[in-house]
């Protein structure tokens, strides 16, 4: 799954062990891993399709927006990407996540890109998007399964970005 180098070497610096619920099992395992809230983490060899399909729209100074960033590992992940210059906003609904997402990307050593502002974190219902509207993004990563394609992302999104959706219904083909 893993085809470029940078890809690879964003995996090695944030450690899924950080992003993981204690004790529910190898973090390192090739599965998604329950997180609370009715909520998974995806399996590692998933984050790293999702790199290797928007790396090309993941370069330093880009903005991305990671919607349903869960405890924060792709959104850690996208900030390894787009440096000090760039910005990652992770969106999710469940405000104990994303409490979670802060505490777990600090523990990771990477409380610099919150105090500086590279990762900008925010409760809220990411159909809508970035809710301080801090787009156009180059590249917009949803996490979970949407029926139709939100159009408020497609909205949020620069020309010629990436948004990389599943769509489809619930339980079914996406």
């Amino acid at each position: 799954v893993i085809e470029h180098a940078d890809v690879a070497e964003a995996m090695k610096k944030v450690d899924r062990g950080f992003y993981v619920v204690r004790g529910s099992g190898n973090p390192y395992s090739d599965s998604p891993q329950g997180i609370g809230s009715s909520a998974t983490i995806s399996a590692p060899h998933m984050h790293a399709h999702c790199l290797e399909v928007l790396r090309p729209w993941l370069k330093p100074g880009a903005r991305v927006l990671d919607v349903g960033s869960g405890t924060g590992y792709l959104t850690a992940l996208f900030a390894e990407f787009v440096g000090e210059k760039g910005l990652v906003v992770g969106v999710d609904h469940i405000p104990a996540l994303v409490a979670q997402s802060e505490k777990n990307i600090r523990a990771d050593g990477k409380g610099r890109l919150l105090d500086d502002g590279v990762i900008r974190l925010a409760t809220a219902d990411g159909r809508f998007g970035d809710p301080e509207n801090r787009g156009p993004f180059d590249a917009i990563h949803v996490g979970a399964a949407a029926p139709t394609l939100p159009q408020a992302l497609v909205d949020q999104l620069a020309p010629g970005g990436r948004l990389v959706c599943p769509v489809g219904p619930e339980d079914g083909a996406q």
